[in-house]
């Protein structure tokens, strides 16, 4: 946005961070909030803190690094207030969980390390966050955040302490972050949405288990080397010899790769999801009824009876979402979900591919609100930056949302 732009919103933009930085004890610490969010808006190639300064004419590169460097103010009463209000304006449709990489030189920033990173492709030095996002097929913004430590860091005691690393955050999965996530935001009050992953998260089985646990209903991305049985698959029981314990059920045949799932009977169907700017978005998919049957999902089945002897052997029914074109000789992705099977396959779909939109978010995350542009070493000034990036595109995506703002006066 130019300045001007910027300056008309200075009234909205008021009122907004009167709002969502309602939490923070002190009126100058809100008014650097705002200066920063207008920064962040205006136009310019770097997002840090001196450039944005030099191009506001109210800046000041004293109290805004002071503000977003070390100002204790707690970042989470910021986020859920955030949350609430896109919630209550978007009303998501899912949760979009996933996760975003920030190339760094040097070691000394808060969780750097050699990692992969999916801003390059390939391992390099760089920041790993995860991420959940409301989402609906019109707007889409993120709710929460946390940051990726790996070993190294979380073990690296003087590290930790010249990056100011709260004690008890050490090294966990980005799976079990995510959950963190999205049990905070769950406790905020919120219903729980469908959550939507790639295969990242999707192929991790623990991972779909945990949500399942506590009522959560998912359509995830999973790798197609994942094994699983036919729904009509029974396991069998063997006839007691009289001597010892009796033998457990237990499938005869093996369980196969989801591929191998697919026959002659296998039914496509055409489904468009989505009108983009490219055209409709349409391809083939069908629907099957499988039994994951992997250790994981054997080991959950039996916790769920109360021990491996009370299991009946029974695998659990999933729903296995397949997609391929119609040009295309052998499917191009998988889905699984645990949501009923009276769904409609057009909802499946349009929930499975509404991850565009966090592209869609991390594309005005990074390259318009300077999300990876903090130069900032330390913990707290990592999740203040974060922080006012999110408020800065949640303040746009209200404007976008409410017709007023675009009505000529």
């Amino acid at each position: 946005m130019r300045l001007g732009e910027v300056e008309r919103l200075r009234g909205e933009l008021s009122e907004f961070v009167a709002d969502v930085f309602g939490s923070l004890p002190r009126r100058d610490q809100r008014r650097w909030g705002e200066c920063y969010l207008r920064g962040l808006m205006l136009d310019g190639r770097r997002k840090s803190i001196q450039p944005m300064a030099e191009r506001l004419p109210d800046g000041n590169m004293q109290a805004p690094q002071q503000f977003v460097n070390q100002s204790p103010w707690d970042p989470l009463p910021v986020r859920r207030r955030i949350a609430e209000r896109l919630c209550e304006a978007v009303s998501p449709e899912v949760w979009v969980v996933d996760d975003v990489s920030f190339p760094k030189c040097g070691t000394a920033s808060v969780g750097v390390a050699r990692q992969y990173c999916g801003a390059l492709g390939k391992r390099a030095n760089c920041q790993v966050a995860v991420s959940v996002h409301a989402a609906t097929d019109t707007a889409s913004c993120p709710l929460d955040w946390e940051l990726f430590l790996s070993e190294e860091w979380a073990e690296d005691h003087e590290r930790r302490r010249r990056a100011g690393v709260p004690e008890e955050v050490g090294h966990v999965s980005k799976s079990c972050l995510t959950l963190g996530l999205l049990d905070r935001l769950a406790g905020q009050g919120p219903a729980v949405p469908v959550i939507v992953a790639d295969a990242g998260y999707g192929r991790s089985v623990s991972f779909r288990l945990a949500l399942e646990e506590r009522g959560w209903s998912y359509v995830m991305a999973v790798d197609p080397k994942e094994i699983a049985r036919p729904a009509t698959a029974e396991p069998q029981q063997s006839a007691h010899g009289g001597l010892g314990p009796p033998t457990l059920p237990r499938y005869r045949e093996p369980a196969r790769p989801l591929p191998e799932l697919l026959d002659a009977a296998t039914v496509f169907e055409e489904v468009t999801w989505r009108q983009s700017s490219k055209g409709t978005m349409t391809s083939r998919f069908a629907v099957l009824e499988v039994r994951p049957s992997g250790k994981e999902a054997t080991r959950a089945a039996q916790e769920r009876a109360g021990g491996r002897s009370r299991w009946d052997g029974v695998l659990p029914l999933r729903r296995l979402l397949i997609e391929q074109g119609e040009e295309a000789d052998q499917p191009t992705g998988y889905w699984m979900t645990d949501l009923p099977a009276t769904t409609p396959v057009a909802d499946l779909v349009r929930w499975a591919k509404m991850r565009w939109r966090i592209e869609h978010d991390y594309r005005e995350l990074k390259h318009g609100l300077g999300l990876n542009h903090f130069e900032g070493r330390t913990w707290r000034g990592w999740h203040h930056h974060v922080t006012l990036v999110t408020a800065a595109q949640a303040f746009l995506t209200l404007r976008r949302l409410d017709p007023k703002a675009h009505t000529p006066a």
